[in-house]
Order: C-alpha cells, then sequence, then structure tokens
C-alpha cells in the first residue's frame, strides 16, 4: 500500500469583492500578502459572476467586502464568492465585512419587522461561511446570529492613539449620543480620563433619520465634548447632538465614529458650525466629493490585517484590546 504524504502546510488567500479595493489592498500590503486574481462581473440584467485565478484548494480564505451603496450588490457580490470558494474546496472561509450589512435591524422594534441582521448571518450560512470578522457591530448580539466563529474588533485603538496626543483630559468630557452608546462611551472615558455625559433623546418610529434630543445628563459648559459613535449615516442625530451640546455651554465639539456611512445630504450637514471636526476610519469607502477640511480618516487596515494574522495563525484576537471592550 503506498503512504499518503501530508505536507500540513497552511496557506493564507486573500481575496476582494469591487466595493472598496483600496481597503483590500492595504489589508494585502500589511500581511505582505497579495490578493487573489477575481474575475468579477456584472452582467447586463444586473447579476454577477465572479471567479478566482487560481486553486484555493485547501486555503485558508478570506474574503473583504465593505457594504457601502449600492448595499444590495455588494452583498450579493460576497455571498456569491463566497460560495465559489466553497464549491472551489476552500477548506475555511472568513467573511470579512468591516461594516456589517443591515446591522441596524437586529431587533423587532415593532409587530411584523423583519431581523434583518440575523437574515444576513443566515445567507453567509448557507453560502458556505465559517467564520465572520466585522468591526465595530451595531449591536453586540449580532455575534448570536451567526452559528459559528464571530471575530468583533473594535476600532477604539486606532481612534484613541489619534486623539490622545490632541486632546487634553482636563477640558474633555467623553459624550454618549443615547442610551445604546453608554457602555462603549464608558470605556472612551476611562481610557481618556475624561467624565462621561449622556445626551437624552427620543426617535419617532414613524419618521425614519429623524430625532429630537431632550436632555444632556452630565457637565459640558466650558468644556470640548467627543461624541463616540459606531455610524454616521446622514449626520442629523450627530449635528442635533452638536448643537445641543454646544447650546449647553460646551466650548468644542468633536465627533469620532467608526463607520462613515454619509448618506445624502450628510456631507452638507456634517459641516454645520456645531462640529469643530469628524473623525472616522475607513472601513466604507469616502469618495473625494464626500470629503471637506474638517474630515479626518484613519486607516483600519492594519487593525483588520492584524486580526487575519491571528485568526490565520490560530492565535487570539481578543489579546488585540486587552480585553478591554
Amino acid at each position: 500500500m503506498s503512504e499518503i504524504k501530508v505536507t500540513g502546510e497552511k496557506r493564507l488567500v486573500l481575496v476582494s469583492g469591487r466595493a472598496h479595493p483600496a481597503l483590500a489592498d492595504q489589508i494585502a500590503d500589511e500581511l505582505g500578502s497579495e490578493l487573489l486574481p477575481t474575475d468579477s462581473r456584472t452582467f447586463a440584467n444586473g447579476e454577477i459572476y465572479a471567479r478566482f485565478g487560481e486553486s484555493v484548494r485547501g486555503a485558508d480564505a478570506f474574503v473583504i467586502q465593505s457594504h457601502t451603496s449600492p448595499i444590495n450588490e455588494w452583498l450579493m457580490e460576497q455571498l456569491i464568492m463566497v460560495d465559489a470558494l466553497k464549491r472551489a474546496s476552500a477548506k475555511r472561509i472568513t467573511v470579512v465585512a468591516p461594516f456589517y450589512p443591515y446591522a441596524r435591524q437586529d431587533k423587532k422594534g415593532r409587530g411584523r419587522e423583519p431581523i434583518s441582521a440575523r437574515l444576513i448571518a443566515d445567507l453567509f450560512k448557507a453560502a458556505g461561511a465559517n467564520r465572520i470578522m466585522s468591526v465595530d457591530l451595531h449591536a453586540a448580539q449580532i455575534q448570536g446570529f451567526f452559528d459559528g466563529p464571530v471575530d468583533h474588533l473594535f476600532a477604539m485603538p486606532v481612534l484613541l492613539e489619534h486623539f490622545q496626543s490632541k486632546l487634553d483630559p482636563e477640558t474633555l468630557t467623553v459624550v454618549s449620543p443615547d442610551m445604546g452608546r453608554v457602555r462603549v462611551a464608558d470605556i472612551w472615558s476611562d481610557k481618556l480620563g475624561a467624565p462621561l455625559a449622556i445626551i437624552h433623546k427620543r426617535r419617532d418610529p414613524l419618521v425614519p433619520n429623524q430625532v429630537s434630543v431632550h436632555e444632556i445628563v452630565g457637565d459640558v459648559e466650558g468644556r470640548v465634548c467627543l461624541i463616540v459613535d459606531d455610524l454616521i449615516d446622514t449626520g442629523r442625530t450627530i449635528v442635533k447632538a452638536a448643537e445641543a451640546l454646544k447650546k449647553y455651554g460646551a466650548t468644542g465639539v468633536i465627533v469620532a465614529a467608526t463607520h462613515a456611512v454619509f448618506s445624502d445630504p450628510a456631507v452638507e450637514i456634517l459641516q454645520s458650525e456645531f462640529i469643530d471636526e469628524v473623525v472616522v476610519t475607513d472601513t466604507l469607502p469616502v469618495p473625494p466629493e464626500k470629503r471637506w477640511e474638517r474630515l479626518t480618516i484613519l486607516p483600519i487596515a492594519p487593525l483588520i490585517a492584524r486580526a487575519i494574522h491571528e485568526v490565520f495563525e490560530d492565535g487570539s484576537v481578543t489579546s488585540m484590546f486587552d480585553g478591554a471592550a
């Protein structure tokens, strides 16, 4: 009987959708790797096709896609790429979705609503994904929607590094824009050694993207306020919060958010007199027409690349965040 030789050599494969190629290139550079050549196209009727230029048999594959507009097209492309990897005998497939699609639909607020974030997890599983990696999920419970490991990365270290040298904790107040972000803002206040304030707001469930600010809990008078949030969509909520802070005597308002969704008319709204600076990461592409003078964009690729390296080497992703978040 002939002997079967097992090399045991692991192989890392990075593939990318077409939504944010610059981010995928940066991640590959950080890993000292290259993206697998991929033939991705959209047919005249809108159907998507994807084929990989090299064998992926037995590989540890990571499928990178940023879910920007048109979100449904990029979601479908990622699902198709995962399916192609599964059928090409990849050993393990990890969906890298820096901005998890449909994350805001994570529970039923009213009757007859979908839980779309759960549906997305089911679609990734059905396509053949073994693992999901994402940055700053809108709600932590989304991790439980996927039947498999979920690497929940935090952009806080990237953003903190930017602010620690710039802001004086003596005059700084960290602000949670709503009750849902209090835990995250609390960690920020600990890290920066600054007090915490909370904005109490109400939404009309029948009117999307509109919010009315009610009151501010905490001391903001004569202080620089740092509002921390996971995403900025139209910007209306953030500007209302900034306006309220200035009304209550804040000397400056800086906004820090992980995901720059920037749906129209966000760019116009965020250039408000009430906001002194907006700092985001590039989990989503920010084209030149959506940039302005007081916007700072920090690179997220080093964080994602390190997490991919830990997963590939069977290391610890948790250790990247000193267990603090």
